[in-house]
């Protein structure tokens, strides 16, 4: 990652606004399933910009959705989430976009941090069997991977006309 400068901070807020947008007015939401397109920005900074950058604006794109936009009680629990959900993007996508390396940040986003984890925190929160609650979420987690896995690679096919006027 290069260092910030204000050309990069300017379209990190840019994507943290787009960010809060898709998930907190243009994506279903249930009190524990929640389907859309919020991942794009975070994509977007993961390829543009690498990890740390990825990580930050899914971070500040989910705080301040829930402060400003709530759909429930904030939790911190998936803050953290969201950050290492940027951080998985980035590892896998910042520089290399193969088919293989998107499969794998998906893979690893969509069931070991949506699926358990974010399951883990709905329990925790809202005291809920964890098992049966992981069950109920499968469902998103099939539909997501899929539509990551499709709108990804046509990111990656779009991405290298635009790289050139938003990298630093």
């Amino acid at each position: 990652m290069s260092r910030f400068n204000t050309r990069m901070l300017a379209y990190m807020s840019v994507l943290v606004a787009v960010e809060i947008v898709l998930s907190r007015f243009l994506s279903i939401n249930a009190w524990n399933i929640k389907i859309g397109f919020s991942f794009v920005p975070v994509v977007l900074a993961a390829m543009l910009y690498g990890p740390l950058c990825a990580g930050i604006v899914a971070a500040l794109g989910d705080f301040l959705g829930a402060i400003l936009f709530p759909i429930g009680a904030y939790f911190p629990g998936f803050t953290l989430t969201a950050f290492l959900t940027g951080l998985v993007f980035g590892l896998f996508l910042y520089k290399k976009q193969t088919l293989l390396r998107t499969v794998a940040a998906v893979g690893i986003n969509q069931f070991i941090l949506g699926l358990f984890l974010n399951t883990y925190w709905i329990s925790v929160l809202y005291g809920s069997p964890y098992v049966p609650l992981l069950a109920t979420r499968v469902v998103q987690s099939a539909i997501l991977t899929a539509a990551q896995l499709i709108v990804i690679q046509l990111l990656v096919r779009v991405l290298p006309r635009f790289r050139k006027k938003v990298r630093p």
